[in-house]
Parts: structure tokens; sequence; C-alpha cells
């Protein structure tokens, strides 16, 4: 059975975005850059090649991805690899490959986090803790077409 899994580990490019659905879901988009390095055998120099990878994230995850990391954060993401398509308001069709995320978490090879807990809600999902203000670098939110980015 053919599987599209995907992990990458590397440091987010800029803050997540924080939107929602029309239907109320969060959704968070970032891009994560991957550093590959090795050592030239012929000239044994040091080369460097950078990978960026666009990251969409729903529910719970998405609030607690936006809430938490920040552009630079190194990072771990799983999931799928997906193909979207649209049509821009003047005609153009585009397309985008994208790592649809099942899990985003901070890497804790050169770091340290402080974990809370997210109560659970009723119905079996997570409901965020109250804050009482908003943190420094909260992420601005939107309401959008249920088309996400």
């Amino acid at each position: 059975m053919p599987d599209n899994s995907i992990t990458v580990v590397g440091n987010i490019t800029r803050d997540p975005e924080l939107k929602f659905l029309n239907s109320g879901q969060a959704a968070v988009r970032l891009s994560v850059a991957v550093n590959r390095r090795w050592q030239n055998r012929q000239t044994q120099e040091w080369e460097e090649r950078v990978s960026y990878f666009e990251v969409a994230g729903y529910g719970s995850m998405a609030e607690n991805a936006a809430n938490s990391l920040t552009k630079g954060t190194r990072v771990i993401v799983t999931g799928r690899l997906e193909q979207r398509s649209w049509e821009t308001e003047s005609g153009e069709k585009r397309s985008i490959v994208e790592i649809n995320a099942d899990e985003i978490a901070p890497s804790l090879r050169f770091a340290t986090a402080v974990v809370t807990k997210i109560p659970r809600g009723e119905g079996g999902g997570y409901s965020a803790p109250e804050r009482s203000a908003p943190r420094p670098n909260e992420p601005t939110t939107y309401n959008f077409d249920e088309e996400p980015f």
C-alpha cells in the first residue's frame, strides 16, 4: 500500500500564521527550512543546501502551534504531502505541494520546553486554556473561506 508520510526537522522561517475557517476550525500555516550539509570529497569544502517546506495544520494543534512556536524555533513535523491547486482572481492557475501536519513539535536537541497540558473538553476534544492577556508574540487571527491558504 503506497504511503506518502514525511518527517522534517528544521527551523521555522516566519512566525506561524493562525486563521479560522468559516466553520470555526483553526488552521495554521508555517514554513520550515531544512538544512543539509556535507563535505565535498573532491574539494574537502563543506557544502550546504536548504529546502523549504510549507506546512498546514488544523484544529487544536494549529492553535497550540501558533501560541507556542515562533520564527527560528527548531521543529519536528510529521504528516502527509498533499498537492493543492487554485485559481487566482486574475485567472492564473496555481499549485503547491505542502505538508498536511499530523504533529508539530519543538525539537529538544538544542532547546528546552515547558509543556502545559490542555484539559480535555466535553466530547473527547481539547479546549484551550483561558488566558487573561495576549502574549507579546501572539499571532493575528483572521476569518476566511474554507480554502485556508
